[in-house]
């Protein structure tokens, strides 16, 4: 098959699952084309079998805003009828969906003699915050239900997609996936030394995110602020976003400076997931939770709130840790836990890995996708 993965550049999960999609679906002899403002953060420089297309949006002074809807859904339109691409895969509705849906509209009435048909993929935040928005909800809405296909990556924002929208498609659920060739723990002693010096730490505490409000840094900080009054700790922030600054401010006045490190973005974040003991994400919502999935692959025992898709990941006290989003003392208990109890953590992370293999893996979620495809391209009409 021909397909075009439309997805955003940023960090984030939706970027880079599209990415690992289409490496995947390039790898099992498909034709794929990734198209976005700029390449994804995860995209190799060298990606045998895809192809990366960028949308420009050029900028006019009768324009006080950037028209990325209208530049995508023309590349799209070229792309289309360059490439005859038998599906156009929206990741994140807004706007990719809509994009989608406009350049089929141009294709038909244009008389093109290929239209594709159009998945489109819901992440999380596109329904929960920006789709359930009044001044977005009609537009959204209605590009998913003009799209052929639809899927969520978890039972729980199928039905949040449901309660939020006015959507009347089916709602395929296909959750998100690793390479678990390449997530698997894999330790450094000398990065190890580097990032956790054995005399003055007994552990590592991750947190990787875009450290935006509902990744809850501020809590991310309480609770390590707590814990480190009990364990030898050392907490280490993978990622950037607007809450960062904030959140080393706090760090600061706690004086905790010594104790908490920034690392940023990571292109690779399988070297840091590999010398860490703890992985702290108390969100306030999480439709799946790929941050957790990547951590649980490596061998970390998560702490997270049970919340949206992360009950569907973890299940709490057998291969990770779930609590209340606000019982921020009962993370703290059960991160002490882990990280004071050496035989309980071996068997949380040993669990963890199972669960990654048995149901996330590439091999396993993608041919899904692979099936989901050729329904759609079978079902004989286009919406």
């Amino acid at each position: 098959m021909k397909i075009g993965i439309v997805c955003y550049a940023s960090l984030g999960g939706s970027g880079i699952v599209a990415t690992e999609l289409a490496l995947a679906l390039a790898a099992r002899g498909h034709s794929a084309h990734l198209v976005s403002s700029d390449p994804p953060f995860r995209l190799p420089a060298a990606a045998a079998g895809v192809t990366f297309h960028r949308v420009d949006t050029p900028g006019y002074p009768l324009f006080r805003e950037s028209q990325y809807l209208l530049a995508l859904s023309t590349s799209l339109v070229h792309l289309v009828r360059r490439e005859r691409l038998d599906v156009v895969h929206a990741h994140y509705a807004v706007p990719h969906a809509t994009a989608a849906y406009l350049a089929r509209q141009i294709l038909i009435g244009t008389g093109a003699e290929s239209v594709p048909r159009i998945v489109t993929t819901l992440h999380g935040t596109d329904i929960t915050l920006v789709g359930s928005d009044p001044s977005y909800a009609a537009s959204v809405a209605f590009s998913i239900d003009c799209s052929d296909g639809v899927t969520a990556v978890s039972e729980s924002l199928k039905a949040d997609t449901y309660r939020a929208l006015q959507v009347r498609s089916p709602i395929a659920v296909i959750p998100n996936f690793l390479d678990c060739s390449r997530y698997r723990r894999d330790p450094d002693p000398t990065v190890r030394a580097r990032l956790c010096p054995p005399d003055r730490y007994d552990a590592l505490v991750l947190h990787a995110s875009n450290f935006r409000p509902v990744k809850r840094v501020s809590a991310v900080i309480e609770i390590f602020k707590s814990l480190r009054k009990r364990v030898r700790a050392r907490l280490a922030l993978v990622g950037d976003g607007p809450d960062l600054e904030g959140a080393m401010r706090t760090v600061s006045a706690d004086g905790l400076d010594d104790d908490v490190v920034v690392l940023g973005e990571q292109q690779d974040m399988v070297p840091i997931l590999s010398i860490s003991d703890l992985f702290l994400l108390p969100s306030a919502q999480e439709s799946f939770g790929l941050a957790a999935l990547e951590a649980m692959a490596c061998g970390v025992a998560v702490v997270a709130s049970r919340v949206g898709g992360l009950s569907e990941v973890i299940t709490d006290g057998i291969d990770g840790f779930l609590r209340p989003v606000d019982d921020l003392d009962g993370m703290v208990d059960v991160s002490v836990a882990a990280l004071t109890d050496r035989s309980l953590r071996d068997r949380i992370a040993i669990a963890a890995i199972r669960t990654v293999r048995e149901r996330f893996c590439t091999d396993r979620v993608v041919p899904l996708y692979e099936e989901y495809y050729r329904t759609v391209l079978n079902s004989g009409h286009t919406r």
